[in-house]
């Protein structure tokens, strides 16, 4: 009986030597795993069968360099390990740039209100805070977003809201008390 990297091997081998029907086999093997493995990383049905496919295109691509067919599974594995690592990160530097955008748009809007010289001081201090203490601060008080919401809107717990806004309001306090 054969085992299943023996299966591989030997239709990684027929595909290489120019069996077209062999990369069908694998494909009817493997893009299901493909798409549950990126699943499980990016945790996006849609978007895990889109790194499925892209995943494909570069197994199809460099199937042929692979000395060893027996290695096809991890190789194949860590191709869509690494396109999904790269998807998140793509997504979390356009959500980082975007949140940026709007903190640079916000902090321009209250500059033009800066007459007071009490709320000038309070809002340097807000920008003296990290900036994910100033979206929690902006999306809960200007924006009055509940804690759920924002939850959702940056992609992290309400505990991590909850934490964010505590040492946010500390840092207030502390900036208030200077100039109160």
């Amino acid at each position: 009986m054969r085992t299943n990297s023996s299966i591989d091997a030997n239709l990684v081998k027929q595909f290489q030597l120019g069996n077209t029907k062999a990369l069908t086999e694998l494909v009817k093997r493997w893009h299901k795993p493909f798409c549950q493995k990126a699943y499980w990383i990016v945790r996006d049905a849609d978007i895990s069968k889109d790194i499925a496919q892209e995943s494909w295109k570069t197994i199809i691509a460099k199937i042929h360099n692979l000395k060893d067919p027996s290695k096809f599974r991890s190789w194949a594995l860590r191709i869509v390990y690494s396109k999904s690592i790269d998807v998140m990160r793509e997504s979390n530097t356009k959500r980082l740039q975007l949140e940026a955008f709007a903190i640079t748009e916000n902090q321009k809007a209250d500059e033009a209100q800066e007459d007071d010289p009490v709320k000038k001081e309070l809002l340097k201090g807000i920008r003296s805070l990290p900036v994910n203490q100033q979206q929690v601060i902006r999306l809960f008080y200007v924006e009055d977003y509940s804690l759920k919401e924002i939850s959702k809107i940056l992609q992290i717990s309400v505990g991590t809201v909850k934490s964010r806004l505590f040492y946010a309001r500390e840092q207030l306090k502390i900036v208030l008390k200077k100039i109160l």
